[in-house]
């Protein structure tokens, strides 16, 4: 059996490249009044479809900022929010320093569910991001994981036959999605672990 041929190694960003955490939001808006970030947390959690409508670009930055207030009581204002809920994130290090050896052979992309306030307070200006060719954001293509449509909108700008693809993703449904299509793909459960799958599948 031949080996199989990849091109194009796509991987998520958050709580693979990034992690995050939103017990920081919750810590710091505690701050300003005690209680109110569980208090929050209920809410959003609870209203869950306007955050999936905020990262497809459905609803506007302003209207989802005034909701996200409006669970806070006001306590903090816009400019405050946005800061808070974007500094949720740190480096994976290990899964960081594996681009630049991958990009030797590879070309490089990312597909990522997320939203215009994470993006211009969050990553925006991390660096490793410049080692990707291409960065497919849900609110910019107005589709979200796992939809198909996300995975095609990287087939366009990649060029490559689908089969030549392989997606790393901490979400298995994710996974399972772009396998759906002709993909290949790994769940992300550690740095050992997906080392040890592009060693199996020969690309390291």
């Amino acid at each position: 059996m031949s080996k199989r041929k990849y091109s194009a190694i796509v991987f998520d960003l958050g709580q693979v490249l990034l992690r995050f955490d939103y017990k920081y939001f919750v810590e710091k808006v505690n701050r300003h009044k005690a209680g109110i970030g569980e208090r929050f947390l209920e809410h959003y959690t609870n209203n869950y479809d306007v955050h999936r409508d905020f990262e497809k670009g459905l609803i506007s930055e302003k209207y989802f900022i005034s909701r996200m207030l409006e669970y806070l009581d006001h306590t903090i204002d816009e400019e405050t929010f946005c800061t808070y809920w974007s500094d949720i994130f740190s480096f994976n290090d290990d899964v960081i320093a594996l681009l630049p050896v991958l990009k030797k052979n590879y070309k490089l992309y990312l597909i990522s569910n997320t939203n215009s306030i994470h993006k211009k307070y969050g990553y925006q200006n991390y660096e490793f991001l410049e080692l990707f060719d291409k960065l497919i954001l849900s609110h910019e293509v107005k589709f979200i994981k796992p939809e198909k449509e996300i995975y095609l909108e990287l087939e366009k700008v990649s060029g490559f036959p689908s089969e030549e693809h392989i997606f790393v993703d901490d979400i298995l449904e994710y996974v399972d999605a772009a396998k759906s299509l002709g993909w290949d793909g790994i769940q992300f459960i550690g740095y050992d672990d997906l080392v040890m799958n592009f060693k199996t599948k020969e690309i390291l």
